[in-house]
C-alpha cells in the first residue's frame, strides 16, 4: 500500500500524507493572524495617528501649518483616519477601508517626499504592505457591500 492511500488512525498520521484538518488548521490560524494585523493597525491609525490630529497636538498642527492646510485640514484627515480604523473592525468594510486607508498613505508619501524631504516616507510606505494584505484577503466582502449598497439605491 502506498504511503498516501494508507490508513489514517486517530492516533498518528503517516509521513507526508496531509490531511484535512491541517489544512484547516494552517487556514485558521491565516485568518486570526489577519485579523489581529487588523486590529493593530486599527489602533495605530485611531491611537498614534488620528488621535494627536483630532486633539489639535502641537506637532500635528505645526505639520499643517506648513503645509498650508491649517486646522481645518488636520482634523479632516485625523476624522478620515478615525473612520477608516474603525472601519478595518467591521467585517463588510475591511477591504475598502484598507484600500482607502492605502490611498490616504499615497498621499502621506508624496506629502513628505514633496514638502517634509522625505524625513518619514518610509512610515506610509511600510503601512501600505499590510494594508494592502487585508485589501487584497478581505477582497470577497466588496461583493457584499456592494449588494448592499445597491439594496439602498
Amino acid at each position: 500500500m502506498s504511503e498516501t492511500t494508507a490508513a489514517v488512525t486517530a492516533d498518528s498520521t503517516p509521513a507526508g500524507v496531509v490531511i484535512a484538518e491541517s489544512v484547516t488548521a494552517r487556514g485558521r490560524r491565516a485568518r486570526i493572524a489577519l485579523r489581529a494585523l487588523q486590529v493593530l493597525l486599527a489602533l495605530f491609525y485611531a491611537i498614534a495617528s488620528a488621535l494627536p490630529k483630532l486633539i489639535g497636538h502641537a506637532s500635528a498642527a505645526e505639520s499643517f501649518e506648513r503645509l498650508g492646510w491649517g486646522s481645518a485640514g488636520m482634523y479632516t484627515i485625523g476624522a478620515l483616519e478615525l473612520a477608516g480604523a474603525v472601519a478595518l473592525l467591521i467585517p463588510v468594510l475591511q477591504s475598502a477601508a484598507a484600500m482607502a486607508l492605502g490611498a490616504l498613505m499615497v498621499g502621506a508619501f508624496v506629502v513628505q517626499i514633496s514638502v517634509f524631504d522625505g524625513q518619514y516616507a518610509a512610515t506610509p510606505v511600510i503601512l501600505i504592505v499590510p494594508l494592502a494584505l487585508i485589501a487584497w484577503a478581505r477582497r470577497e466582502h466588496n461583493a457584499d457591500l456592494l449588494r448592499l449598497l445597491s439594496r439602498r439605491v
